[in-house]
């Protein structure tokens, strides 16, 4: 052990290797259970903490602080209680210096190379998690005066997004008529879709995954129908499993989002070019194509999941959902609603309920009592 580090008291030791990541939604596909991830993430989300915790890391580092009090550090307080060790504000030049599945040690604070030590940062604690909640909770008047400004200020420039008309793809997917499941890898996406199987399973409506919400889809054993989105959190086989992929493009002539990946793959998909988020165009084009009735999973809607995910702003979700509310269902949350027990649990009640009356008139009936004093007379005998 490292001269620095005799005589300090170990509360934390960990040796494991490390993979590394600027977009932690793309190490989350590499990462396995054991490993240490090492993030360049600000403000860790609720998605991206479900998903690390999944992948069984023992550790997560990060040259970002991993709250900045803006928003409630909820997903943090979540792997703590997991008891995945938090380490934040490491030096960038060390980011860049590790190499991919290189051993590492981390002991506190510190990581060590050989024994070694290479870097130091700050741990996330308990009480650095109850700080920051503080602090989100004393701004978070401001930031939501901002945000609300912001939206509407950008909702009257982007009014065009439920104004006007878009050239939409010609799918041979057939929506019109059909009640159809967009699925968003939002908080919850889980639960809420296991609660709506019977929903899927009886009624058989057309499944939409936005980006991730594909591989959600796969996931529950459902092949998507289509993947809309800019390609980027969508893993090669949902893409490949999926019957049709709608690529939300620019508009502003910056050019088609993955289409060097879709062309590798080869993989055909229709170019769909509107504002707003991947979300919003999934939602507007199941609308606008004549979906019945549209069950979303997993969406964004308060202003810190969008505040999560570094949007200062939700004109255009704000304008979308001005357009399809009358044929929106938001499930999230959903699977909270209610929870049936199982129906093992009810059924030796059920059993004992129904023999009650057959005991009842067997105690009364002089054949039974008959019956019973010879079976005792005999037991006697015995």
């Amino acid at each position: 052990m490292s001269e620095a580090l005799t005589g300090k008291k170990l509360n934390f030791y960990y040796r494991g290797r490390v993979r590394k990541g600027l977009k932690t939604k793309e190490l989350v596909k590499r990462l396995r259970p054991g490993e240490i991830a090492f993030i360049a993430h600000r403000d860790l989300d609720w998605v991206a903490a479900e998903s690390l915790w999944r992948c069984g890391v023992k550790a997560v580092l990060n040259v970002h602080p991993f709250s900045t009090g803006l928003i409630p550090p909820e997903p943090l307080q979540f792997l703590l209680n997991k008891g995945v060790h938090l380490v934040e504000m490491l030096p960038q030049h060390f980011f860049e210096k590790i190499k991919e599945e290189q051993v590492i040690a981390i002991v506190n604070d510190s990581v060590l190379i050989n024994h070694k030590i290479e870097a130091r940062g700050q741990v996330f604690t308990h009480e650095r998690c109850s700080q920051m909640s503080q602090e989100a909770r004393s701004s978070s008047t401001a930031v939501v005066d901002s945000f609300v400004k912001n939206t509407l200020d950008y909702a009257y420039r982007e009014r065009r997004l439920i104004t006007g008309e878009f050239a939409f793809p010609p799918l041979k997917t057939r929506i019109r008529g059909r009640d159809a499941v967009v699925v968003i890898r939002g908080k919850g996406y889980r639960e809420d879709l296991r609660a709506i199987r019977t929903f899927i399973r009886e009624k058989k409506p057309v499944l939409i995954g936005v980006d991730g919400g594909g591989d959600a889809l796969l996931e529950f054993g459902y092949i998507p129908d289509l993947i809309i989105g800019d390609m980027d959190s969508a893993s090669d086989a949902a893409l490949s499993r999926a019957r049709e992929l709608v690529v939300h493009a620019y508009q502003d002539g910056r050019g088609v989002p993955g289409e060097q990946r879709l062309s590798r793959l080869g993989i055909p998909y229709h170019v769909f070019a509107a504002p707003g988020t991947s979300e919003d165009i999934a939602l507007l084009l199941a609308y606008e194509l004549g979906a019945a009735l549209i069950v979303a999973i997993g969406t964004h809607f308060s202003v810190f999941e969008f505040l999560e995910k570094g949007r200062k702003g939700m004109s255009s979700t704000f304008l979308v959902r001005l357009r399809v509310g009358d044929r929106l269902v938001d499930a999230k949350g959903v699977s909270r609603l209610y929870s049936p027990r199982k129906a093992a649990l009810f059924l030796p009640v059920i059993l004992m309920a129904g023999l009650m009356p057959v005991v009842a008139l067997a105690c009364f009936s002089p054949v039974v009592q008959h019956l019973l004093r010879l079976l005792l007379l005999k037991l006697r005998l015995y």
